[in-house]
């Protein structure tokens, strides 16, 4: 029988940007001894495109095992708690009687219900949040009433923070009422019962977000465990680790690095807007212009779904320069002596990784919390510069031209180039032995085995919640078996 000193379910959101993290982190866990299992949703598990094979992994429902394009973001959340809560405990009570009881769920932020199934059934819990411990900070003063919306103020001083224009902050609070399904997640959601939760986890590393970790650390059990990208890219530690292991699209990986390896040393833009956000096309068309009129190569990144909005005839007429595909490899890509700048929206986990990998970034946030990131990258961590808008909110080819050139020619981006240096070398530090993220997450393990394997299932006490699972339809309940 396989032995192990702790088990822990790990529970992310089923896209893509946050699985990858905490699929990442559990792979950590797994290397300090920590037995892991994944638990996604039945739709996502059979559109993935390739899995990891470092890791256990379990399926749920979510209510929606054919998928949920249609379905609007409050209705889907409330299906998932629903029915994710009564197939998650009817899984946990599954490796029970196997043998392998969990004593701990770290779940997602984006799914609190996590923390109802963990308590009721006598579980540690931990909770996992995939955005800056900045903008974490920002929601947490949302939720207690200490930042009063809508703002009536430009400029907003939060402790732990550098004073921000409002329009840095993440839009659902910059553009309070624009999207209130999404408001009602991020804020109140994600911080409704983290006070509850054992530990707290952000996706960063001390030493990048270290005045607003310490001010949190005051009223919340924080702690830092990233960057959590594979370590082949930080301190190799764990062997064979090079890569997430997770893809919702198909990568074109020998295309690209086909591509690149016949371009000099930092002479090329990468450009990429992560696998969720969806450009304008009118920013498509300025950002094309811009990347044309560039002196420079450029590797872009556009979905499928994205393509149309291309300027007609625009791959065919910058193919000698540029290569645009569906889907790459970024981390291979970041860290490719032949990439000079990154073109991003900022969103946490692109973020992250070109600061992992010190590469110099053109800030173009379009939503959510990527403002704040953005402002933190030029003007607080000093990798990049941030595109600015017009009033219509566009960022004109000029713009982009001049951004360029600033970071690809210019002695502004020879400064920023020695300090995406040190962000790299200080994000590898944090994963070295004895690095602030490699001692939480050995601290996190040692409180989980000096507890005894955590709190022990009550099979009696669950036999009710056990009898309701049992309920549930074969339809929802088929894949989970």
């Amino acid at each position: 029988m396989e032995t192990f000193e702790a088990h822990c379910l790990i529970l992310p959101y089923p896209v893509q940007g946050h699985i990858n993290p905490m699929l990442q982190f559990s792979k950590r866990l797994q290397h300090q001894g920590s037995k892991v299992t994944l638990a996604t949703t039945n739709y996502l598990f059979k559109t993935l495109q390739e899995v990891s094979g470092f890791i256990s992994v379990e399926t749920i429902s979510d209510g929606y095992d054919e998928g949920a394009n249609e379905i609007a973001e409050e209705t889907y959340l409330a299906m998932f708690q629903k029915v994710g809560s009564k197939t998650l405990t009817k899984l946990i009570l599954k490796l029970k009687d196997l043998g392998c009881p969990v004593d701990c769920i770290i779940y997602d932020a984006f799914l609190p219900w996590g923390l109802d199934v963990a308590k009721s059934l006598g579980l540690r819990a931990a909770v996992f949040f995939t955005q800056s411990c900045a903008v974490n900070n920002i929601y947490y003063h949302v939720y207690k009433g200490l930042l009063k919306l809508p703002l009536e103020e430009t400029k907003v001083q939060i402790p732990g923070l550098p004073p921000l224009l409002s329009s840095d902050l993440p839009s659902f609070v910059s553009s309070y009422g624009s999207y209130p399904a999404i408001f009602q997640l991020v804020v109140n959601d994600q911080m409704k019962n983290i006070g509850a939760a054992d530990w707290i986890f952000f996706n960063t590393f001390y030493m990048l977000e270290e005045q607003v970790n310490d001010w949190m650390a005051n009223v919340l059990p924080v702690k830092s465990i990233g960057p959590a990208i594979p370590s082949m890219y930080l301190d190799k530690r764990l062997e064979g680790d090079n890569q997430y292991g997770l893809n919702v699209f198909k990568p074109m990986t020998d295309t690209c690095m086909a591509w690149l390896n016949e371009r000099p040393k930092s002479s090329v833009i990468y450009v990429a807007f992560g696998s969720l956000a969806a450009v304008d096309a009118k920013q498509m068309e300025e950002l094309a212009w811009g990347l044309r009129t560039s002196n420079h190569h450029f590797l872009w990144v556009v979905r499928e779904s994205e393509t149309n909005k291309l300027p007609e005839d625009f791959t065919e007429e910058t193919s000698d320069k540029g290569l645009i595909v569906s889907w790459c490899p970024q981390l291979e890509v970041l860290a490719h002596k032949s990439i000079g700048c990154f073109i991003t929206h900022c969103g946490w986990n692109s973020t992250l990784e070109a600061l992992s990998l010190g590469v110099p970034m053109v800030a173009m946030p379009q939503w959510t919390d990527q403002s704040t990131n953005a402002k933190l990258v030029m003007d607080i961590w000093k990798m990049g510069i941030k595109a600015q808008q017009d009033a219509n909110g566009i960022v004109r080819r000029d713009v982009i031209g001049q951004c360029i050139s600033e970071l690809m020619e210019g002695a502004k981006g020879q400064e920023i180039s020695r300090n995406a240096k040190k962000w790299k070398d200080l994000a590898r530090e944090a994963f070295d032995e004895g690095g602030s993220s490699d001692e939480n997450i050995k601290d996190f393990l040692a409180k989980m085995i000096e507890s005894g394997r955590g709190k022990k299932v009550d099979l009696s006490s669950s036999l009710k919640v056990k009898r309701e699972t049992d309920l549930l339809s074969s339809e929802i309940l088929k894949k989970s078996d």
